[in-house]
């Protein structure tokens, strides 16, 4: 298709959409595989930058450049309040927004080049001492992480409107969670392998700060272009969806309020929206001190820490084959609340069998093979929990429609955005006061931290980390929008477009 057949097929009212698909999905059932591949892509780009972002900032800003974890911890809290506002905000915006490219391509245009910017720029920093670097990283976090909003809630938004079908949703899903994780593995082995490697002054190469600056714009130049491509080639789909009703206008800081409310008001997704916020600090904690355990705890080295992205690319693709599987068998609450006990145990178990004297010590040759056991059993844990959560989102958007005559894919997936970050930044503000508490030392080499600091780092990686994620069971359970009820909502929604 042209572009000039692309834009005036979109710009036609929603009422000339074909009467075979749903009223609010691009496919009934079975989705393209060229475009759930395409679509899938994007998310790729996503976890490169925030791999990229996530799992060295902290650590660099702390241990490379001296900032204190509290410093740093904050810096990262202040831009989740400003994602507060701006991850809704681009929800509400696209769920209203009508052009010749639909309601989500505009958006995910405009994300890169201030993404890559802001990424390279971040490790990167001038000579400002502890107060200017704090404020350049405050800053450049904010403005990198609304730019990534631009893509990431659309993209997600997106996803959920290319099916109606209840398991379809899950292998779209399944896929889209599948490539963001080869994108994050695959930065991590590489990063791990070409970018932090020993040197002459440097035994290990995550204390080198020089080592940073051409990771991050390699991250930034391999993310960019993957979030452009999957953009670009998704341009076909666009015909397929309708746009928004020509009586709905644009957003409004009240209609911005208002929206908001109106997904709010939905229980099933008030219940999710907690159970993510729960979940994001036990997963954020982990991911902050993750190299701190790893370097100081288990004493491993980046030639080694590397071989967990290699294992752990095998959750994703666990999750990818069997999610839709298990949702066809079983209640998507089901599968929320079984994988929420098993992601804590697989989590902390190392680090509590250790503090039991049952787990191998470190340089044993059992060591490295034990731990990726349970890094395989934590990543497939929450694999099936994201893919399970998102495809929920979806349901979710069908049973508002049903109750308020509105479709809120934006809104309702700029929590899935939002939470995503929430990891990042309440794991950074708990982590980093953490770090402060046991006094920590700055730069310090393996095997000359004192063992007691060693020991309570042990306990803030696992058993402290995951109390959060075992109370998000409790919302879960009170999840009730089952798959019976489900088709209940699309044989309404169907009679509704009819009468």
């Amino acid at each position: 298709m042209s572009d000039a057949d692309l834009i005036a097929e979109t710009a036609d009212d929603a009422d000339t959409a074909a009467v075979s698909r749903p009223r609010s999905s691009a496919y009934a059932g079975r989705v393209p595989m060229r475009t759930k591949l395409i679509y899938s892509v994007g998310a790729a780009s996503e976890t490169i930058i925030n791999f990229a972002f996530n799992s060295f900032n902290f650590f660099f800003y702390v241990n490379v450049m001296g900032v204190p974890g509290t410093l740093a911890g904050l810096a990262i809290t202040i831009a989740l309040i400003f994602d507060a506002i701006t991850d809704p905000l681009v929800g509400s915006i696209s769920d209203r927004w009508r052009s010749k490219l639909g309601r989500r391509h505009p958006f995910m245009f405009a994300a890169p080049i201030p993404v890559m910017i802001c990424l390279f720029g971040i490790y990167s920093p001038p000579d400002w001492g502890e107060a200017g670097l704090f404020l350049w990283l405050t800053v450049l976090t904010v403005t990198l992480r609304s730019s990534m909003t631009l893509f990431h809630v659309p993209h997600l938004a997106l996803g959920a409107e290319l099916s109606a079908d209840f398991t379809e949703r899950t292998r779209v899903m399944s896929m889209n969670t599948l490539f963001g994780f080869i994108g994050g593995f695959g930065t991590a082995y590489i990063g791990y392998t070409y970018f932090f490697t020993p040197s002459a002054e440097f035994d290990n190469g995550l204390l080198d700060g020089s080592n940073y600056p051409v990771f991050a714009i390699s991250a930034s130049l391999v993310g960019g272009a993957v979030m452009l491509a999957s953009t670009f080639f998704t341009r076909d789909v666009i015909p397929h969806l309708r746009q928004p009703s020509r009586s709905l206008p644009k957003t409004t800081p009240m209609a911005f309020v208002q929206d908001v409310l109106l997904a709010m008001s939905n229980r099933n997704y008030l219940l999710l929206l907690v159970g993510f916020l729960l979940l994001s600090a036990t997963t954020g904690t982990r991911e902050t001190v993750h190299l701190h355990a790893n370097t100081y705890f288990w004493e491993l080295v980046p030639a080694q820490i590397r071989y967990f992205s290699m294992i752990g690319l095998l959750g994703p693709i666990i999750g990818f084959l069997v999610a839709a599987p298990l949702h066809e068998r079983f209640e998507k609450k089901a599968t929320l609340i079984a994988f929420l006990i098993a992601y804590p145990i697989f989590a902390a178990g190392p680090v509590v069998l250790r503090l039991l004297g049952l787990f191998p010590e470190n340089g044993s040759p059992l060591l490295l093979p034990c731990l990726m056991v349970f890094y395989l059993g934590q990543m497939a844990s929450a694999i099936l929990l994201l893919v399970t959560a998102a495809s929920a989102l979806a349901d979710i958007a069908d049973e508002q429609e049903l109750l308020t005559g509105r479709r809120q894919e934006g809104i309702f997936y700029s929590a899935r955005s939002f939470f995503g970050k929430a990891s990042s930044g309440l794991g950074h503000l708990l982590a980093g006061i953490a770090i402060d508490v046991i006094h920590f030392p700055v730069g310090a080499q393996p095997g000359t931290v004192p063992e007691e600091t060693v020991f309570q780092l042990g306990l803030i990686e696992g058993p402290i980390a995951v109390i959060p994620g075992l109370i998000a069971i409790g919302f879960y359970l009170r999840y009730n929008l089952t798959r019976a009820r489900h088709a209940e909502i699309q044989a309404e929604l169907e009679k509704r477009e009819v009468d």
